[in-house]
């Protein structure tokens, strides 16, 4: 949507999409949610990585393993945050980074958002 080249990686990785964005390539984690709170909407934004012992903990993703979140919530809003600023956090609540949000998916899923 905004010109990028976007690419997906051919094996497993921590991120979901590599985009090429005027400041270099940047690796990104791809997060969506449907969990509408009494403050908002909240996301988790970490993942369960396999331990070896069973063990399936949601963690926050490293400083070193990811560069950007692209979160939608569930009113189709699309948010691009760096990974900086989630640091450490495994669920957030998404009215916090509001500054980061860009836009909307509405016109593009759902044909009725287009006239409202």
């Amino acid at each position: 949507m905004s010109g990028c080249a976007v690419s997906v990686p051919v094996e497993t990785a921590v991120y979901d999409l590599l985009a090429e964005l005027p400041d270099g390539i940047k690796r990104v984690q791809v997060k969506t949610t449907i969990f509408n709170s009494k403050n908002g909407w909240q996301v988790n934004v970490g993942h369960k990585p396999h331990d070896g012992n069973g063990s399936r903990r949601l963690t926050p993703y490293t400083p070193d393993a990811i560069d950007l979140f692209f979160i939608f919530d569930g009113d189709l809003t699309m948010y691009l945050i760096p990974a900086n600023a989630l640091a450490g956090a495994t669920r957030v609540l998404l009215r916090t980074y509001q500054h980061y949000a860009i836009g909307s998916a509405c016109g593009f899923m759902l044909p009725e958002c287009q006239s409202s």
